[in-house]
């Protein structure tokens, strides 16, 4: 009798536990991989916004209320802001990238210190609000600073032009906490061309820009291909020894414009084991202007990179508050969960998403991507810092091309000659002014 018990209750005790945890499979949504993995954004404007409208004093700045109504901050005030701490925390984001920009037309002026400025502010930014941001530098404090409840804060620099073709000023910025740098941005530096170009070329990428790609390879800052020209992501991904990543951009066979990444190229990626994180604007996922695009259209970019290079390569970039119209759907940073959730309910012809391919899409991508980029870091510890300069032609040369006196900005001594120097390159000199596009 007793035995006839103890098999009864150990029957009903399987019987409750598979009932448990076929209601815990059943009742599984979208949402719940940001619980198991941080979802990391790789491309948030806020600090521009912060330049934009307060010079960057924070001390009016309420990051910690509720702004969506807000006189200053509210989407009736300000078209571009979508962020605060209420909303990332409804919106699970586990990590942010925080972007330091600074307009094209700083170029060969004061790029180097208004990006600084922004540097600045997103430490301060982090530093103020030390129980809900971290700073993070390193990709294995990501889930430890995530798991203690923090938003793990890392930088970005947009655009190469903050580098004033100078490797010292790259290295800097990575001792300042900087782990990537997107190449360009609407405008050509010296070195790469941006992504107006398309699939022309007025510069590619230069012998100093593949100098500037294997010093990025040498001190673990990550190469960001968003805003380059299809040409310049090509030469890129065919020398650079790490991971690279697209911080906010979307499929081009989806939406033909020129800031999305090519089949072709998405092959790439793969072969680089480099990650695509999908951005949100408008403009770059239903390349449709009679009508707004809604989060059906983000899905079909994330689901075209996923089917033709699998779902260990794509992230999410929304590139909030670096753009005016956001998807229905995806209207601030509290979003996220209901995109996810969208996922996990795969429609017909869509790819089924697992739990484990979401927590890739999330953050597990990104991450993998980061170590990778450390460990080549690592691998190349024992070379020296490189020491090239940009040669006075180019600098005279893409000087002629924006317009301005060539040398008038500069005054190294390594310049002196741009001063002087009047010969003609076989570089074209005809390209259109190209200016700061809507979207950052």
């Amino acid at each position: 009798m007793v035995y006839i018990n103890v098999a009864v209750c150990l029957s009903v005790l399987l019987f409750v536990i598979g009932l448990s945890v076929g209601l815990s499979m059943n009742t599984f949504k979208g949402r719940n991989a940001l619980d198991l993995a941080p979802l990391i954004d790789g491309h948030n404007d806020l600090p521009d916004n912060l330049y934009n409208k307060l010079h960057n004093d924070l001390r009016t700045f309420r990051f910690e209320d509720d702004l969506s109504n807000d006189d200053v901050w509210g989407r009736t005030a300000c078209p571009t802001c979508f962020t605060d701490l209420p909303r990332l925390s409804k919106g699970k984001v586990g990590g942010q990238f925080w972007v330091a920009y600074a307009p094209c037309e700083s170029q060969y002026k004061d790029a180097i210190q208004l990006t600084l400025r922004q540097i600045d502010v997103i430490r301060r930014l982090i530093q103020r609000y030390p129980n809900n941001l971290q700073l993070v530098t390193a990709a294995g404090d990501i889930e430890t600073t995530w798991r203690s409840g923090k938003i793990a804060s890392m930088i970005g620099v947009e655009g190469g032009h903050s580098l004033d073709s100078s490797l010292a000023v790259l290295r800097l910025y990575y001792d300042l906490g900087v782990r990537y740098v997107t190449l360009t941005h609407g405008c050509n530096t010296p070195w790469a061309d941006a992504s107006p170009v398309n699939e022309g070329n007025v510069y590619n990428l230069t012998e100093f820009g593949q100098t500037i790609i294997y010093e990025m390879n040498r001190i673990g800052m990550l190469v960001d291909l968003s805003h380059t020209s299809h040409n310049v992501m090509r030469e890129v991904l065919a020398i650079t020894k790490a991971p690279v990543m697209f911080s906010h951009s979307s499929a081009f066979s989806i939406c033909n414009n020129y800031r999305n990444v090519p089949d072709d190229i998405l092959q790439l990626v793969k072969k680089n084991n480099g990650i695509v994180m999908v951005n949100f604007y408008n403009n770059f996922v239903n390349c449709n202007d009679s009508k707004n695009a809604t989060m059906e259209d983000v899905i079909k970019h994330i689901n075209h990179i996923r089917n033709l290079i699998g779902p260990d390569h794509v992230g999410i970039g929304a590139d909030y508050d670096g753009i005016s119209i956001m998807p229905v759907g995806l209207e601030d940073v509290s979003k996220y969960p209901d995109l996810f959730d969208r996922l996990y309910e795969s429609q017909k012809g869509e790819p089924t998403w697992t739990k484990e391919d979401l927590e890739k899409l999330a953050g597990r991508n990104f991450i993998r991507v980061l170590q990778a980029a450390e460990a080549v870091r690592d691998s190349l510890s024992s070379e020296s810092p490189r020491e090239d300069i940009i040669t006075a032609n180019e600098l005279y040369v893409a000087q002629k091309n924006e317009g301005l006196t060539p040398g008038s900005c500069q005054t190294a001594l390594e310049w002196d000659q741009l001063k002087t120097t009047d010969e003609v390159s076989n570089l074209s000199t005809t390209m259109e002014t190209i200016t700061k596009p809507e979207a950052s």
